[in-house]
């Protein structure tokens, strides 16, 4: 899934370059490379598609080349999650029948690769056998307030593979003491977003819970591959409800595992979880870019990876970021407003 703006992260994000193709991290790799780099030994190039926005088709053509064109879907408008999975979902069936698909977002960061291998890998494989729904759960290390939570039945796992069990339900987003309440019991976990079934499985599940959306997809099918796909998708989701796929099905699907994941997953959705996740000086500052000198600076992320030599003084808990001329120095603790800073 790759059709987010990723507003949050300006001056370098935005409408017209969303963070997904961006190098966040500055490691030489977009995020949406780095998610396909870590799927490289698990399904092959033909097999992985993309949604995207009609805007961004040329940015996934460009990043990832290897990805066929006919695999990459084009969203007219942003209608959340669950049309998204509808409409690749009802494509797969048609290619495959017997397909069973990893859905995942194109814009977070994994550090642990093999650990992440292997959660999807035993997932695929339970979902290839069974009706059953399998999503990644994050063993949660502070009490976020951003992130949805799984509330997971640790007394009854799969007979089938004991690391994965029943989901009792999924949680909003919550406030900051309930947050805390979650982290101190060991059955809840943060919601990745990371999905695995079978085709089936889900289109079942849309046949049932989302009918109307379901119907509007199947009767596409016949143009699916054709030149008239792209006009008929376009109407079907002027007219589709915005609605995520957590509201949609997770929340009343009955057979849904989760499969803890120590993966060192962020959703990167701020720069204060840049910092977390990177590499840190002594004095605990992000540094991204070549030629970037701090003097009494602590704890701040400095991102200017466009500027030939930078020289920071005297802050601590900033961000500082500059991209195309534009430039951005913020507390962290306030980053929550750069939305109104620069409108």
């Amino acid at each position: 899934m790759a059709g987010g703006i990723g507003s949050r992260f300006w001056p370098m994000s935005n409408e017209e370059l969303p963070k997904q193709f961006l190098d966040i991290l500055g490691c030489g790799k977009t995020l949406i490379q780095l998610t396909m780099q870590r799927f490289q030994d698990i399904v092959p190039a033909e097999n992985v598609w993309v949604v995207t926005g009609e805007r961004y088709k040329d940015l996934v053509y460009e990043q990832l080349p290897d990805v066929p064109k006919k695999n990459v879907l084009l969203e007219p408008c942003r209608r959340n999650t669950a049309p998204c999975i509808c409409y690749v979902s009802t494509k797969i069936k048609k290619r495959n029948p017997k397909a069973v698909v990893v859905v995942t977002p194109s814009d977070h960061v994994i550090l642990d690769v093999p650990a992440f291998k292997e959660a999807i890998n035993e997932s695929l494989e339970y979902t290839s056998e069974t009706d059953a729904i399998v999503t990644l759960g994050i063993k949660p290390n502070r009490p976020e307030t951003g992130y949805g939570y799984i509330k997971a039945d640790l007394g009854f796992s799969s007979a089938r593979m004991k690391n994965l069990y029943r989901v009792d339900a999924f949680k909003e987003k919550p406030d900051i003491d309930t947050a805390k309440q979650y982290i101190a019991l060991p059955e809840y976990f943060w919601n990745a977003g990371i999905f695995v079934w079978s085709v089936n499985t889900i289109v079942n599940a849309f046949r049932v819970y989302e009918s109307q959306m379901w119907k509007s997809f199947e009767a596409l099918m016949p143009q699916f591959d054709t030149p008239k796909e792209q006009k008929a998708v376009n109407e079907v989701y002027e007219n589709c409800k915005s609605i995520s796929v957590d509201y949609a099905i997770m929340e009343k699907a009955e057979d849904i595992f989760v499969r803890p994941a120590d993966i060192g997953w962020s959703d990167l959705g701020t720069w204060t979880s840049l910092l977390m996740l990177s590499d840190k000086d002594v004095y605990g500052n992000a540094l991204i870019g070549d030629n970037i000198r701090v003097f009494e600076t602590r704890n701040s992320v400095v991102h200017t990876t466009h500027l030939r030599e930078v020289v920071v003084q005297g802050l601590d808990g900033y961000v500082v970021v500059e991209k195309d001329g534009a430039l951005l120095i913020c507390k962290l603790s306030e980053e929550q407003r750069i939305g109104l800073f620069h409108e």
